[in-house]
């Protein structure tokens, strides 16, 4: 087989739409993927007790943005909207709660006219301590709490320009429904696959990139047992990948480069997904109601204080989810410590024995993402004063080197599938530019020295 014009490292979901867009304009690739599947952060199972979709990376389908719903209605996809009851842990107690409505009286005050600060700096400035009643001290606790939950944030380190910024984008689509695909994001992984397999795309699985040698034309990658060449490459990897040095690049990622994963930072997640025999806690009663419509459940746990079920659909499954500085508590303990507690902290929020829940088990699905190896964190968000760092990580090198990824992209859906995607049509129109040129026009100084 002769070399490709492009090789793709990654092929997750940007990996994955570079390569249809790719392929569809009649251009040789080569797909290296170092996990032996497809899909990258996108990771569903079947689960065989009740043969439903068990997402163990990306779930929801954050707002109407065209980048997922456009295949997904070409192949019609069935897509739910997800609904049911927002609850609360208050004092021990489970009670109906506006979680989203007490956090966005603080979000909606953060601007980014003036200098960048962090969301713990900005509380403080605009909320000092010495001035908050208790119903403020909620409110900002509910943002805070949004923050590290949503984003998988450390409020220490997440920029306020970044955060308004994400806001600002998810007006336009819709950003604060959520909704899913029927079969899960496994769904989305195969319609890319079936697309590459017309196309007589290859795509290599176990082939973990350790060095990449470039110059201004020519790319050579040397993975453990084979070496590939190409005249271009697009880089897909996630953020903490290229943040933790694993490949070898010969010659080194210019400085801007450089700076620009520094001004980045990977969230951390560990999920855990419960499948039990029965919905028990359609019997549970608070109130005058019972808990049979339950979508969320908030709570202050030092462990795992979001959940959720899969309503609309009416499964016995369960989410918990624990972000950020309960992720890495979490992580030090090892998978089984994270499905025991899970089950310790269900049975405290819901007033149900451990024992019982445990005899209603079937499953515990684990995956803690910042100790994945082909991850290293869930997805990215903005450091404080790291204005401008996706742009400057997606820009190309040399027409040689290009980028793509959630966090390479600029238009405020970092961390998102749909944003690996807009990111993955930017990057391969950025390629069939390049390729479009004749190569006495392309003759261009390097930008990031």
């Amino acid at each position: 087989m002769s070399d490709p014009d492009i090789l793709i490292i990654g092929a997750g979901a940007a990996g994955l739409a570079a390569a249809v867009d790719l392929a569809q304009a009649g251009i040789r690739i080569q797909i290296l993927e170092a996990r032996d599947r497809i899909g990258g952060r996108m990771f569903t199972r079947i689960d065989p007790g009740t043969h439903y979709p068990i997402e163990l990376g990306a779930e929801f389908i954050h707002g109407i943005a065209p980048e997922i719903w456009q295949p997904l209605q070409t192949h019609d996809v069935n897509v739910r909207e997800v609904s049911g009851d927002y609850l609360c842990v208050r004092d021990n107690q489970i009670c109906p709660c506006d979680f989203f409505s007490d956090a966005e009286d603080i979000l909606d005050k953060m601007d980014d006219t003036g200098p960048d600060e962090s969301f713990l700096q900005f509380v403080d400035r605009r909320f000092p301590p010495s001035e908050r009643d208790p119903k403020l001290q909620k409110a900002i606790d509910r943002a805070r709490n949004y923050i590290v939950g949503f984003n998988a944030a450390d409020p220490n380190l997440v920029g306020v320009h970044w955060l308004v910024q994400s806001m600002r984008a998810e007006e336009p689509i819709e950003g604060d429904r959520a909704f899913r695909m029927e079969g899960g994001y496994q769904t989305l992984v195969e319609i890319f696959r079936k697309k590459l397999q017309a196309a007589n795309v290859p795509i290599e699985l176990n082939a973990g990139v350790q060095q990449i040698k470039w110059g201004k034309g020519k790319v050579t990658v040397h993975t453990g047992t084979q070496t590939y060449s190409a005249n271009r490459l697009l880089i897909t990897l996630p953020l903490g990948v290229l943040r933790a040095n694993k490949i070898r690049f010969e010659p080194e990622l210019p400085p801007a480069k450089q700076h620009a994963l520094r001004g980045l930072v990977m969230g951390k997640i560990v999920r855990v997904t419960l499948s039990f025999r029965e919905r028990f806690w359609q019997s549970i009663r608070v109130q005058s109601k019972t808990l049979d419509h339950m979508s969320f459940l908030f709570s202050d746990d030092p462990w795992f204080p979001t959940w959720w079920t899969q309503m609309p659909a009416k499964v016995p499954i369960i989410t918990a989810w624990a972000p950020a500085d309960r992720a890495e508590k979490i992580s030090s303990e090892g998978p089984d410590f994270a499905a025991h507690q899970s089950l310790e902290t269900l049975g405290s929020l819901l007033h149900v024995s451990t024992r019982d829940l445990k005899s209603l088990l079937q499953a515990a699905y684990v995956h803690d993402w910042q100790n994945d190896p082909f991850s290293n964190g869930a997805y990215s968000y903005g450091r404080v004063g790291g204005d401008g760092a996706q742009a400057a990580l997606a820009r190309p090198i040399e027409n040689t080197l290009f980028f793509a990824g959630e966090a390479t992209d600029v238009t405020g859906y970092n961390g998102t599938v749909h944003g690996a995607i807009a990111s993955a049509h930017r990057a391969a129109s950025e390629i069939l530019t390049a390729n479009r040129k004749p190569r006495t026009e392309n003759r261009e100084l390097r930008t990031e020295n």
